[in-house]
């Protein structure tokens, strides 16, 4: 483990307790000797973080400290990278373009040993085989689910089947090749998914189904194997 790691791991043990953690204690969790604590509790204190405490009682600390914002570890700017690299295969272009855009941000706040790995990363996520749809924007679905508005869509199932549905949207479903709307359909009477690439045509309606969907999306995950 870094050092720099190390220091926010043990800043982070000591947040919110409210009886002193000691130096064996957090030198178990961390996997290191009890003197490297010492160590790097006096490098800490040096730094003007407001850790109080002595060697055999315990540290704790100061209430009102709070981290400053985008310390990140190795392991957090790779799963970073990861997630931004996997949206694109999704096909969802205001996504994408907001992934990039943490990417960026990203390269300006991060330590400069770890920007190196948001340059180059070390892995490879490939495309995938989700179809971008045409019948329906994703930005104006995640906008309709925010907004509680309904969507009117003309549908194509399995069979080629054309049919007009009015539906509640909740949720978007991003699975690895293919993207679902998740909505109450009031056609069927009932929660279904709809595959984003079998809608011919849509309008988001300025007609709202609800003014809070939390309780339609508990009752949806409640019932997740759904038919369009």
């Amino acid at each position: 483990m870094r050092r720099a790691d190390r220091l926010f791991d043990i800043i982070q043990a000591l947040r919110g307790k409210t009886q002193p953690t000691t130096a064996s204690a957090l030198a178990q969790k961390l996997e290191v000797t009890t003197r490297t604590v010492y160590r790097d509790i006096a490098t800490l204190q040096a730094r003007r973080i407001p850790i109080e405490g002595e060697p055999g009682l315990g540290y704790f600390l100061r209430k009102g400290f709070d981290l400053p914002p985008l310390m990140f570890t190795m392991e957090e700017v790779e799963a970073i990278t990861v997630g931004a690299n996997l949206v694109h295969r999704i096909r969802d272009p205001k996504l994408q373009e907001a992934a990039e855009s943490v990417l960026n941000k990203l390269q300006h706040t991060v330590p400069k040993e770890l920007r190196s790995y948001l340059v180059s990363p070390r892995f490879y996520v490939s495309e995938g085989d989700t179809v971008r749809p045409d019948g329906i924007e994703l930005l104006a679905v995640r906008n309709a689910i925010r907004t509680c508005r309904k969507i009117n869509i003309t549908y194509i199932d399995e069979q080629q089947h054309r049919s007009r549905r009015t539906i509640w949207p909740i949720a978007t479903v991003y699975y690895v090749d293919v993207t679902l709307i998740a909505a109450w359909c009031e056609l069927r009477e009932d929660y279904r998914h709809f595959r984003a690439d079998r809608i011919a045509t849509s309008k988001v309606l300025d007609e709202r189904f609800a003014t809070d969907s939390s309780a339609m999306m508990a009752e949806w995950m409640a019932k997740r194997s759904l038919k369009p």
